[in-house]
């Protein structure tokens, strides 16, 4: 087997032509590949270890069937007296973007209007529409109805996408001969600023300094300001960044009373600068830490630490920690004043999950032991000294064990919220709540308005919560869901799932499908908590960046001993899956611990560390991993390049690969080369690629169901 292994020179790489995406050689390996692994997963029900191992179409339809259920919760957002929802099923497998009334919403069987059939639209155009959302101007006069929208739509599900108009009242969209927006295929987007105006960023093709407008990542480099009626060549530049910049936007805040422009400079991962366009026209840094996050609201201006702060105010130098959220008036800020309200501070065991706007308050959503906890924060009148504490009171509503999800109705006009609550084992709800502070009637216990059924049998499977001892002696939370009955031979199938970057945390969530394809079946599920996340906030996130990304995988493998320790289950017994960043994560334990596991699925991965900044959006992932291009860095990336750790003497464990042919974010490159890496040396390796998808790896239910069922068929293949 070739290995392309050697860190002392420049590597020789012999499945370099499996990069180029859609070369016929490149396809007729993928083809080959994917007839495999239909091929070996196969159809029929079989055994394996003594265990009946379903059949991959009935794992499908099962999947499916949840999917495509008309009885889900249709997520709604307010926009005036409607409700807006974007529904796929069986019938739309496109979607639909369609609207009702809250008084019908409340109702077993609401009536929606459709605004969009992409569906109807994709046969029309003859394209493999995807939705990637949309964006709607509010009217200045509140009694005007709400016309004006731009819907996104990416061709087979990729990050690229077009920008559209929309007439919300006559239901269509408005062509460019008629002056309405429209934006051709590229990463970026539009944002309104008014009737007859928008923000849009975008690839504008070769700039007036030779240089490209897109940034090394494939982003924006240039906002511009264009008018309606005029052509694209004809927009005004707002703001130019630089080439090795990560993106560059810039969207109007229609705050009553406190509109504002503002662009956003985001330099790499964790470091971005914010401009507010004061009304002389000139761009002024708003003067907090790169690594913070700053967000004006009306009077207000909220930043979100990642790294401690030191500032001098009125009563002197203070510092603050990273993690806290601080609070300060806007325009005493950018008049220098450094006068700032503590509004959350982590502690060991909490995080800063969220903090929501309601037109009268900010609803904080924190993380206690990656459970959630809410609180509502009312702040203080105009005349207030600066500093002064904004009153706290609780909001009910959130489970004691599990996930609550914030938003609000309607920020401008209301103070109610959307809630959302899940846990492993409880399906969603969906539930308004009325957001009050001190000295207003108390906060009245949400109302729920939809439930997602209960997709499968619950009944005999618990969730609890447990830590590992990592190799430094950090403790490392992982929940456990299923039997509540511990097995009797420590024998049982075992899923571990994990991701441990970009601080994403991992909490509770209902799955129908996981329920019926592994729950139902007998198998454990277990979810990790690895450092790399952001489950305990900025430290946890940054204890596991780039040199440090060693401690990501000793959390997971330390979660993997745990579980067996404990007897929940045996190395022949357990598997691990992860996708992106996660993939990444599976393809250090395919390498670096294969003894802990009985097969692994790495889906749409990172994995080749030497090439990963040259390949699509890999560029803008350096602050997470290092630069591979520089030795110094290339020393401590190489120790986490599962594609250079392949020892052709080391057993492997089973391992299935999933990508995208459509995948432009991680490039569908890593997971062909590492099979056909592995695949030369004859290891047990499934392969499967769709060929739309996007990096979710899937553009509609069908396909989605498809790629779970490969992946729960091999494991029960594999591990039952």
């Amino acid at each position: 087997m070739t290995s392309p292994s050697d860190p002392a020179s420049p590597p020789t790489d012999p499945y370099l032509w499996l990069e180029d995406v859609e070369g016929e050689r490149a396809l007729d390996w993928v083809r080959a590949r994917n007839a495999d692994a239909e091929e070996r997963l196969g159809s029929a029900p079989t055994t394996a270890g003594g265990a009946s191992v379903p059949a991959l179409a009935e794992i499908e339809a099962e999947i499916l069937e949840v999917l495509d259920s008309h009885d889900k919760i249709p997520d709604v957002s307010r926009l005036g007296d409607r409700l807006y929802n974007f529904w796929r099923d069986d019938v739309h497998v496109r979607g639909v973007w369609r609207r009702t009334t809250l008084d019908s919403y409340r109702t077993d069987d609401p009536e929606w209007e459709t605004v969009l059939d992409l569906d109807a639209l994709a046969e029309a155009e003859g394209e493999s529409w995807v939705w990637h959302g949309a964006s709607v101007l509010r009217p200045t006069d509140p009694d005007a109805p709400w016309r004006r929208a731009i819907v996104d739509l990416s061709r087979g599900g990729s990050d690229a996408d077009v920008s559209r108009e929309i007439d919300l009242v006559a239901k269509r969209i408005v062509p460019p001969a008629e002056g309405g927006f429209h934006r051709d295929e590229a990463k970026g987007g539009l944002a309104w600023v008014d009737d007859d105006t928008v923000y849009v960023f975008t690839d504008f093709g070769e700039g007036p300094d030779g240089e490209p407008t897109t940034t090394t990542s494939g982003y924006p480099r240039v906002v511009k300001r264009w008018r309606r009626g005029t052509p694209l060549e004809a927009a005004e530049t707002v703001y130019a960044g630089e080439r090795d910049d990560l993106y560059i936007s810039a969207h109007h805040a229609r705050d009553a009373g406190y509109e504002r422009d503002l662009v956003s400079r985001a330099i790499a991962f964790y470091e971005a600068e914010l401009y507010w366009l004061d009304p002389d026209g000139e761009l002024r840094l708003v003067d907090v830490p790169r690594s913070a996050e700053a967000s004006p609201r009306r009077e207000w201006l909220l930043v979100e630490l990642r790294d401690p702060w030191t500032v001098e105010g009125s009563a002197g130098a203070v510092t603050y920690p990273a993690g806290s959220l601080l609070a300060g008036r806007f325009d005493d800020f950018m008049a220098g004043s450094r006068d700032l309200t503590v509004l959350f501070e982590p502690t060991p065991t909490t995080s800063l999950a969220g903090a929501t706007w309601t037109a009268h308050h900010l609803v904080v959503n924190v993380l206690d032991d990656v459970k959630n906890r809410l609180h509502v924060l009312t702040p203080p009148g105009p005349d207030a000294a600066a500093g002064t504490p904004w009153a706290r009171s609780p909001l009910p509503g959130a489970p004691a064990f599990g996930t609550t999800g914030v938003r609000a109705v309607d920020s401008q006009t209301s103070d109610d919220v959307w809630l959302v609550t899940t846990d492993y084992l409880t399906p969603t709800t969906l539930s308004l709540a009325r957001v009050v502070g001190p000295g207003e009637d108390a906060n009245d216990a949400p109302e729920p308005l939809k439930s997602m059924p209960a997709f499968f049998d619950a009944a005999g499977l618990a969730v609890s919560q447990h830590f590992a001892t990592s190799d430094d002696g950090t403790r490392v939370p992982y929940f456990q869901i299923g039997p509540a009955e511990p097995p009797a031979t420590g024998a049982r199938p075992t899923l571990l799932y994990g991701y441990g970057g970009f601080e994403i945390s991992l909490t509770p969530s209902y799955s129908g499908g996981l329920g019926r394809a592994w729950l139902t079946r007998g198998g454990t599920y277990v979810v990790a908590n690895i450092r790399g996340g952001g489950e305990y906030g900025p430290a946890w996130h940054q204890a596991a960046l780039k040199e440090h990304r060693h401690r990501a995988y000793e959390d997971f493998a330390a979660v993997a001993r745990d579980l067996v320790a404990r007897g929940v289950t045996t190395p022949e017994h357990l598997g691990a899956q992860g996708g992106s960043n996660g993939g990444l994560l599976m393809g250090n334990m395919l390498t670096q611990y294969p003894e802990l596991f009985g097969a692994i699925v790495c889906q749409v991965p990172l994995l080749d560390m030497r090439r990963y900044t040259k390949l699509l959006a890999g560029a803008s992932w350096a602050a997470e991993y290092g630069d591979p291009d520089d030795p110094a860095q290339w020393e401590f990336v190489r120790t986490f390049s599962p594609y250079h750790l392949v020892d052709p003497d080391r057993a492997y464990p089973p391992v299935l690969f999933t990508t995208s042919t459509r995948d432009d974010r991680v490039h569908p490159g890593h997971a062909r080369k590492m099979a056909a890496l592995l695949l030369d040396g004859d290891r047990d390796v499934t392969y499967w690629e769709n060929v739309e998808g996007g990096h979710g790896g899937a553009a509609d239910n069908k396909q989605a169901a498809h790629m779970a069922a490969i992946a729960y068929r091999f494991l029960w293949e594999r591990l039952g």
